[in-house]
């Protein structure tokens, strides 16, 4: 799947460069409604944050930006997800073509029990990349833009499993970022590190987001008002508000947004 730049047809959107638009976006496991109705246009170029208490849709949506759910019993996906323009729930989609264009890191670190080399050359050897040049300049390269590469460029055979935490979280990303996406999808990349190693995982999203679109879940307010530059703020399947971070944390519109990021609930 080609990912366009710009989506058309979408006139007051145009000053954002929205990528992910989704449209009466709905999302039930059997018969419980996980997601009601989510319009919601990303911008290009952002960090995005969804935030909300747990249970209310916020991961839901990210895995619906690359079909995760789709290997769920009894999940069905009614509405429209678009990016630049796409239709990524058309029967017509390549899902491993969309998966690369789209990657994910999810909440806890799952590196594959293979060196740290092996852990970033398995997603391009599986899109068909073979020469071994190009595979070392990848492992390079994706691993000095997870700031990872000086930590272990002396011990890429090493198993992957003996990293600290946030140093495989960093691995996990270069892993993603190896096979070349437009967008990352980030579910509570930092939530079971500890602060220092936190605060690596923000620096990092901050500089990826020079180059790529991210979308990140995350329960740390804080987190949200450091690294992002949109949210979303979520309750119960429904989306309640979205815009800039410093609006949404500063000056919300909706009083249940506001009891929520000055912690009166959730």
């Amino acid at each position: 799947m080609k990912v366009n730049p710009t989506v058309r047809g979408l006139s007051d959107l145009d000053a954002e460069n929205p990528l992910i638009v989704t449209e009466e976006l709905s999302v039930y496991y059997g018969k419980n409604q996980a997601l009601d109705q989510i319009n919601l246009s990303l911008p290009e170029g952002l960090v995005t944050a969804f935030i909300g208490p747990s249970g209310c849709g916020k991961s839901t949506l990210l895995r619906s930006f690359n079909r995760m759910n789709d290997p769920i019993s009894n999940v069905r996906t009614l509405g429209k997800v678009t990016i630049a323009g796409y239709d990524i729930y058309d029967d017509q989609v390549d899902v491993v073509a969309l998966r690369r264009k789209v990657g994910m890191v999810f909440q806890k670190s799952n590196p594959f029990p293979k060196s740290i080399r092996d852990n970033i050359t398995y997603g391009l050897r599986i899109h068909g990349f073979r020469d071994r040049l190009e595979l070392e300049e990848a492992v390079e390269q994706s691993l000095k833009a997870a700031a990872l590469w000086e930590e272990v460029k002396d011990r890429l055979e090493a198993s992957a499993l003996t990293l600290s935490g946030g140093q495989q979280q960093r691995l996990c990303i270069a892993r993603a970022i190896a096979i070349e996406p437009e967008i990352l999808l980030m579910d509570e990349p930092a939530s079971a590190l500890d602060p220092l190693a936190t605060a690596k995982i923000e620096e990092l999203i901050i500089a990826l987001k020079h180059r790529y679109t991210i979308v990140i879940v995350t329960h740390n307010m804080q987190q949200a008002t450091r690294i992002s530059d949109k949210t979303a703020f979520f309750c119960m399947g429904t989306l309640v508000e979205y815009g800039s971070t410093k609006k949404i944390f500063t000056n919300p519109t909706n009083r249940q947004t506001e009891d929520y990021v000055t912690g009166r609930f959730g």
